[in-house]
């Protein structure tokens, strides 16, 4: 397939890159970096296209322009776009970034899909477990309702921007959840903490953590471009959702260091503001619709997932 990939050169890019190149796809990336290839371990830089651009801003899809003209000659899209939610204080600006930055480039690139004489054949999108708020008690499936705070309103907006996805391309829309990888994300935050032996739950430990191995996201979106019997919406999170008391107990195991010591919630809070609710709440989500499918994960169990990650291989 010739794919477009936008905002697809951080810590899920690191991985779904080479592994789609390697399955033979034709890549074009969109950046707003230079060279982003940089970060693909085993792509050569010539082996991929990229734009540089902002795919949030309206004239980088004018007609004629290098995005639009990547679009048409597309197959399939992934749309991942959108700024780190819990890596800072959510002010004013900050919360209109973390929305400009999924909606408007999701409402842009579903116009040019509408628009384009041919358009692709599916758009898998993103979106987050944010969707269904915070809560201890509930189980959350796709066919949960979305909550009435910022994230949850953000995520609805956000899916809305790509149902409007003319029906001659298939949709895909993936809910993420903790993406467990070496080298960045929540685990990397965490693991030099864990290694020097000053581990611990954050907060009351009691929050849930529905997570997933990289590895396994990654497989989702492959088999969702190229599988028509994906469709829909999708809860990108592993079949046993945990504590975070219980996600720390397990790190601290795989390392082989203690896990004892809790980060307090009003020092996370005092850090990021409205942007610690992410790792001080949380949800237990369940990947329903996936299971339904078929879909076979090969981290199904915490204790595995991050062994892989933090192997001296994945290192």
């Amino acid at each position: 397939m010739r794919l477009l990939l936008i905002g697809c050169t951080g810590l899920v890019g690191r991985e779904l890159v080479p592994s789609l190149q390697a399955a033979g796809h034709q890549l074009t990336l969109v950046s707003r970096g230079a060279a982003p290839a940089a970060g693909f371990a085993g792509v050569a830089a010539s082996a991929l296209g990229w734009i540089r651009c902002n795919p949030a801003a309206a004239e980088s899809w004018q007609p004629g322009s290098p995005l639009a003209t990547a679009l048409a000659a597309a197959t399939g899209v992934v749309n991942l776009a959108g700024e780190p939610i819990a890596e800072q204080r959510w002010t004013a600006a900050h919360r209109q970034l973390l929305r400009t930055s999924r909606i408007d480039t999701t409402r842009h690139l579903v116009a040019a899909i509408g628009a384009a004489a041919t358009p692709p054949q599916v758009l898998v999108n993103g979106s987050a477990v944010g969707f269904y708020g915070n809560c201890s008690e509930a189980r959350f499936t796709e066919a949960s309702p979305g909550a009435n705070d910022f994230l949850g309103q953000l995520c609805q907006d956000w899916e809305a921007a790509a149902a409007a996805l003319p029906a001659s391309c298939r949709l895909v829309l993936v809910r993420t959840g903790i993406v467990l990888a070496p080298g960045g994300g929540a685990l990397g935050k965490m693991l030099p903490i864990f290694r020097a032996g000053f581990g611990g739950p954050v907060g009351s430990g009691r929050q849930w953590m529905s997570w997933i191995h990289r590895t396994d996201l990654c497989a989702l979106i492959a088999a969702a471009l190229q599988d028509p019997a994906y469709g829909g919406i999708y809860n990108a999170t592993a079949p046993q959702p945990v504590t975070m008391a219980a996600f720390s107990q397990a790190l601290g195991r795989v390392l082989g260091r203690p896990s004892l010591l809790p980060v307090p919630g009003p020092l996370l809070q005092l850090l990021l503001g409205d942007g610690a609710s992410v790792v001080l709440e949380g949800q237990r989500v369940l990947p329903e619709h996936l299971q339904q499918q078929g879909f076979s994960f090969r981290y199904p169990e915490l204790a595995a997932a991050l062994a892989a990650a933090t192997s001296r291989v994945a290192r």
